[in-house]
């Protein structure tokens, strides 16, 4: 592969996640999709404000929620230490977002704080702990939303991805099973960057990862899930993470994709086949099958993941990261660029990231 196309890749994943979230602004969190369709018509496909008294209150279309506003935090503590750096992370949250919260939902940047934020400020701020104590038993997807940047940077390192993104996540959230899901979706995106697709041999990828001691996860079966003998000694390359089955998950749904027999028509509706809320058990299947059938269209990927209500903003950041990756900068219809406020500033971010891949 060559590296424009690496670093075409690199800046699709980043500005595809900021698309999905601005794309969710306006109809996010929409359980009841009757309210959704006589608000917003019956297919969404462009930049939307959001309805008074609903989410995201006086923010505009083409705006960025507090979860792109993390995003630009990370990337340029990404840039300017040229990889992750957890104190200097840590001092961005301290002195650019926490000021600008009270520990209420409606507030701060983008109008809504979420559950796992709103506790990292209370942690921090009301009870002044060091960041060694922060986290919480949030099973949402927020520490995916910032450290896929994390899995950009390290696109070619898989060992300090992993590292990476669990020290981030275990800063806002600390269910081991959450932190896990959250390293393989990053592992994932940093497949895609490399010019994989999302289809039913990347986890097989994931995997041999796995087995080379290069990704945190215990491997409890021989290869192509065949059972242990006895005799078997324990694997050599156990990990952290007790179980690799969040690795397995991707290469699931992009077989059900693929499968003439398995049709979700249409396919907004896999929101109601995996679930629309926000717990990230919910979102990854979600956005899984929508970037695995999508591959090759971020359009269809994104808007698919929006129209499917309630926690689309999450389902739709997820996406279009992933599909973002597959399509390439250069394949997003430039109408979803030039409709994003500041997409000047977030360009020359996601080009700024995609140069430090080394």
């Amino acid at each position: 592969m060559s590296n424009v196309n690496l670093q075409d890749r690199a800046r699709g994943a980043i500005m595809g996640a900021f698309i999905g979230d601005a794309l969710a602004l306006g109809p996010h969190w929409y359980y009841n999709l009757d309210e959704l369709h006589r608000d917003y018509g019956p297919w969404i496909d462009d930049y939307t404000d959001p309805k008074p008294g609903r989410y995201h209150p006086g923010l505009k279309a083409g705006q960025l929620s507090q979860a792109g506003f993390i995003l630009t935090l990370m990337l340029r503590s990404l840039i300017e230490c040229n990889g992750y750096d957890k104190t200097d992370f840590c001092r961005r949250m301290d002195e650019t977002l926490f000021p600008l919260l009270d520990g209420t939902p409606v507030c701060g940047p983008g109008g809504y704080t979420s559950q796992s934020i709103r506790k990292v400020w209370q942690q921090r701020v009301q009870q002044k702990l060091s960041w060694e104590q922060t986290g919480s038993n949030a099973d949402t997807t927020e520490a995916i939303e910032r450290t896929l940047a994390i899995a950009v940077r390290y696109a070619l390192h898989p060992k300090q991805l992993a590292s990476a993104i669990t020290e981030n996540t275990l800063l806002t959230q600390s269910d081991e099973t959450i932190v896990s899901m959250t390293v393989a979706y990053g592992a994932v995106l940093s497949l895609l960057v490399q010019g994989h697709k999302l289809d039913t041999e990347i986890s097989s990828r994931l995997m041999t990862l796995t087995k080379n001691s290069r990704l945190p996860f215990h491997v409890v079966t021989r290869g192509n899930l065949q059972n242990p003998q006895p005799g078997d000694p324990d694997p050599p390359h156990a990990g952290r993470f007790a179980s690799p089955d969040a690795l397995l998950t991707p290469s699931y749904m992009a077989a059900a994709a693929a499968d003439p027999e398995i049709r979700i028509e249409p396919a907004w509706k896999v929101s109601i086949v995996y679930g629309m809320p926000c717990a990230i058990y919910h979102q990854l299947p979600a956005a899984y099958y929508l970037a695995a059938r999508f591959h090759n269209d971020f359009e269809s990927a994104v808007l698919h993941a929006v129209n499917g209500g309630g926690q689309n903003q999450a389902r739709a950041i997820l996406t279009g990261t992933l599909a973002g990756a597959q399509t390439g900068l250069s394949n997003i219809p430039k109408r979803f660029i030039n409709g994003l406020e500041e997409s000047a500033v977030l360009e020359k971010l996601a080009t700024d990231l995609a140069a430090s891949i080394e």
